[in-house]
Formats: C-alpha cells, sequence, structure tokens
C-alpha cells in the first residue's frame, strides 16, 4: 500500500490523497488549490497521477477544496466513479456547476480586456464537461458502506458523518488486513445546523486535517455578536455586508437572523437581501435533506421567511449601488463569494467599501491570499476588477460561524479512537497550524505523527 500527497500536504486547499492498494488506486478527494497565486497556478499542473489510472474517486464533502478539480480530472482521462453520500452529491451539483461557469466567465473577461499571458485565456474546465463530470457520482446514505475492486487490493469503504457541512463525512478504507481513515474536514460539537461529529474508533493510518490546528474559537456568544454590529451599523445609517460561502454558512446566517427578528432584537423592517443563486439552491438543498440537521423542520422550513431573494445580475448591480447612496435604508445582505474572490460580493464591496458607515464582516475561514483574508488582516485598500478599492469601512470577521473544529475540538475527535494508530499524517493546513497539530498530538497522545510534504508517497 502507498499513499501519495498531491495536494492539501502544505497549504490548506486543494485535498488530493491518492491510496494505491497494488491493483487498486483511490483518489480520497480531488478538489481545487485556491488563495495564494503559485498555489492557484498548480491546478493547470495536473493531478500528479495519470487521470485515467485511477479507479474512483471517494469524496468526503462538497466544499471546492475538496472536489472542485474532479471536472478537470474527468476531462484528463478519469473513466471510475465517484462516491460520496447522497447529499454531498447534490450540492457538488450546484457547486460544481457555478464553479465551471465562473471560470468560463473569468475567461471570457480575460479576452475581453487582453489581460491573459495567453493567446487565448482558457477556463480550466466548462460547463459542458462539469455535465459529464456528475454522471460519474454514486450517491451513498450518510453511513453507506462498499466493496470496492477484487482480489487482494479489494477494499471496503466506510463514511462516517462529522459534521462541518451537508453530507461531510470521515472515509475508512480497509483493505490486506489495515484501516487507512481520512478526516475530510471535522465540524464543531456546538455548530448552528448540523450535529456535532461522529468517532470513528479504528485506524491503523490517519489523515487529520488542520485548518484550525493552532486556533481556538472565540467563546462568543455569535448571535449576540451579530446583533451588536446590527445595531452599531444601523446607528450610523449603514448596511452591513455578510460575504458568505454559498453552502452551509449563508443557511446558518439566515437561521441566526430569523431568531434575531423572533427576539425582536432585529427590527421586522430592516430588510434583508440573499444575493446568491447559488446559496438559494444550497437552501433548497438544506431544506430538503433537513434530517442530517440539529434543527427542527418548522426552522429549516423558515430560512428564507421574510429575504428578499436577488436572482438576477443585473438587479444584484442595482442595489449594490442603492445601498451606497447616503439616502439608503440600513440592510443586511449576504451575498457569494465567502472569501471575496469572485462572485456578487464584490458588487457590494466595490461601492459600500469606500464608505466608514457600512460595515463588512466575514462568517467564514479566509484562506491566506484572498481579498478576505487580506481585509480582515487590515487592508486598507483592495484590487478589484482592475483597480484599487478604498476600504473604509468597518471590517470584522466573526470566527464564530465557522462549520470547522477548533484545534480543542480536532484533539478531542482523535481520542475517540481505541488504540494509537501506526501513523498520522497532518494535512489540510496552513504550516503553522498544522506543525501546532502536529506538536499536540505529539505531546498529549504521545502518537506517530508528521506533516508530510506535496508530492510525498509514503509506503504503508
Amino acid at each position: 500500500m502507498k499513499l501519495s500527497f498531491l495536494g492539501a500536504a502544505d497549504c490548506v486547499t486543494g485535498s488530493r490523497h491518492l491510496l494505491d492498494l497494488g491493483g487498486q488506486r483511490l483518489l480520497l478527494d480531488c478538489g481545487l488549490f485556491q488563495g495564494f497565486k503559485q498555489l492557484r497556478e498548480r491546478n493547470w499542473a495536473g493531478l500528479g497521477a495519470a487521470a485515467a489510472s485511477i479507479d474512483a474517486v471517494l469524496l468526503s464533502h462538497a466544499h471546492l477544496d475538496h472536489s472542485g478539480y474532479i471536472p478537470a480530472l474527468r476531462s484528463q482521462g478519469f473513466k471510475g466513479q465517484v462516491f460520496s453520500t447522497q447529499a454531498t452529491r447534490d450540492l457538488c451539483e450546484v457547486l460544481l456547476l457555478d464553479s465551471a461557469h465562473l471560470q468560463e466567465e473569468d475567461a471570457r473577461r480575460a479576452n475581453r480586456q487582453g489581460s491573459s499571458k495567453h493567446a487565448k485565456a482558457l477556463p480550466l474546465y466548462t460547463v459542458n464537461d462539469t455535465k459529464k463530470a456528475l454522471t460519474h457520482f454514486v450517491g451513498l446514505p450518510r453511513d453507506g458502506r462498499i466493496k470496492l475492486g477484487h482480489g487482494q487490493s479489494q477494499a471496503e469503504v466506510r463514511f462516517t458523518p462529522v459534521g462541518h457541512l451537508l453530507g461531510a463525512c470521515a472515509i475508512s478504507v480497509r483493505s490486506q488486513g489495515k484501516t487507512l481513515v481520512y478526516s475530510g474536514d471535522v465540524g464543531r460539537n456546538n455548530d448552528l445546523l448540523m450535529p456535532g461529529p461522529q468517532r470513528v474508533e479504528e485506524a491503523d493510518y490517519l489523515l487529520i486535517e488542520s485548518t484550525y490546528g493552532n486556533r481556538s474559537h472565540p467563546p462568543e456568544d455569535v448571535q449576540a455578536r451579530l446583533a451588536q454590529i446590527l445595531r452599531n451599523t444601523f446607528k450610523r445609517g449603514g448596511t452591513v455586508l455578510l460575504p458568505s460561502f454559498a453552502v452551509g454558512r449563508a443557511q446558518a446566517l439566515l437561521l441566526v437572523l430569523q431568531r434575531l427578528r423572533e427576539t425582536g432584537e432585529l427590527d421586522q423592517n430592516i430588510p434583508i437581501y440573499l444575493d446568491s443563486p447559488m446559496a438559494l439552491q444550497a437552501t433548497e438543498l438544506t431544506i430538503k435533506h433537513k434530517k442530517l440537521l440539529r434543527i427542527g423542520a418548522s426552522d429549516a422550513a423558515g430560512l428564507c421567511d421574510g429575504v428578499k431573494l436577488i436572482t438576477k445580475g443585473a438587479d444584484s448591480l442595482k442595489l449594490a449601488g442603492q445601498l451606497a447612496s447616503p439616502r439608503a435604508q440600513p440592510s443586511i445582505v449576504i451575498s457569494a463569494s465567502g472569501m471575496a474572490t469572485g462572485g456578487r460580493v464584490l458588487n457590494y464591496i466595490e461601492t459600500l467599501a469606500p464608505q466608514a458607515r457600512h460595515h463588512i464582516a466575514f462568517p467564514g475561514f479566509q484562506v491566506g491570499g484572498t481579498r478576505g483574508a487580506k481585509m480582515v488582516d487590515g487592508a486598507r485598500e483592495i484590487k478589484l476588477h482592475g483597480k484599487y478599492i478604498a476600504v473604509n469601512a468597518e471590517v470584522s470577521h466573526l470566527e464564530g460561524f465557522s462549520g470547522h473544529a477548533d484545534a480543542d475540538g480536532l484533539m478531542a475527535w482523535l481520542r475517540g479512537f481505541k488504540k494509537p494508530p501506526s501513523q498520522v499524517f497532518v494535512v489540510h493546513g496552513e504550516a503553522a497550524a498544522s506543525d501546532a497539530l502536529r506538536s499536540r498530538i505529539q505531546d498529549e497522545l504521545a502518537w506517530p505523527v508528521r506533516v508530510p510534504q506535496h508530492g510525498e508517497t509514503v509506503e504503508l
């Protein structure tokens, strides 16, 4: 058995881990690299293994840094199946098609502006590529079990829910008398929408994510914190912009805003705008898969009650302009993308960021190199649509909305194993986070642990 780290081994993005069983090759996640330019360029460098040689993809969840390379893999010759929970498959249809659409738009814009270094800018993959890739998906129950392959290289695969996102699971692969467990992204015990992560009890080899490996979530009441931001911003006549991931985070924000309305902390007359067609689709899927949530069916069904839905691009541009007017009514806008890397949220940042009365609150993890990370770190100007925009609006980071377990949460999940694994690999984290978690595992659990390097292959 061999394990190759083709992504998320030296960064928090691009999860791709290739398990070679001799007669069968399984790819654990197939994500996009995001953030810093030198990481994004890896998306164009190929997988690091022949796509046609891979028999199946085992997908932990739908976020693009875990699933977003699948259409490119298919275009490069992958002919196998993609196994995930049904909820993950449903979300991937939304996320991957949107990713392809944005890539096509970016390529067209670069060609119009002549800003590409190449004779003709091309998308990494197209909508048509994505539709073909989606035919390879096989949806399983949330705790699904399957057998893949034959003979000595046969693998028994199990999906175990770990919170974080609809359908998200850890993946266990047992073959040749050994079990490898890949955590995927581990959720929080006190998540607003998702139940806490289920434990996995046995692993000979373990891949553990480390997104928050060096951090603790603030002990704040996210509902009270958001209520305070709203009050302070409305007093000075401003609008609160919430750049949000369309899947998971947008629905958590809608839930909290509905609760603030119910308690009277948010005036019923303050408009709430949801400007993200993908977030609307994801909300519909959240309601469809409401049995996976920790909230009641009525709370799930009422997420968009009284919310103004912006579906047309022209209406998005119009609203962004209107809210910048000194006479505009204070409002709340939820729009994607969550790290301000693209999407309609850029319309609002362009018009609202220069004005001090507004507030831009980022309710999710910000990958280094993204506009969101720069703004949270205090940047007073950002580059947007080819020009620099002043950031005079108040900016804050609502880490309490994160869907990731923090360092203590990850350690608590690890303590659920009955005996130490033979080897632990710390992946999917920025360098400081991965090394901090490695150190805690070594010091507190005394387990064999290391942080692998990008492109490294190890014998199991």
